[in-house]
């Protein structure tokens, strides 16, 4: 049994390892890619929505690896980036009667 939970343990820490080894190249990748402005603005968007922010965060890192944008990324174009993907979406409001 003590063997068996070791061996989880293991496991569990290799996979954690692999996951902030991931993080760190993500966010090389993202520096590479954003000026501080950009990256300042991806952050306040994480803090908010976390989940939005990680699919935004995958999706430059492709285009920029299949040269589909131009690098660095600005504020500027991140915002319109953003009003792009926003137009998309059906703005739901909700009223008060």
């Amino acid at each position: 049994i003590r063997r068996k939970k070791l061996l989880e343990l293991q496991r569990a820490l290799l996979e954690r390892q692999r996951a902030e080894q991931l993080e760190v190249q993500k966010q090389a990748m993202l520096r590479s890619i954003l000026t501080a402005q950009a990256r300042q603005r991806l952050a306040n968007i994480k803090l908010v929505r976390p989940e939005f922010a990680t699919q935004l965060e995958l999706q430059l890192i492709r285009l920029a690896q299949a040269g589909q944008i131009r690098v660095p990324i600005t504020d500027t174009q991140l915002k319109q980036i953003l009003a792009k993907i926003q137009a998309g979406r059906r703005e739901i409001r909700i009223r008060r009667l």
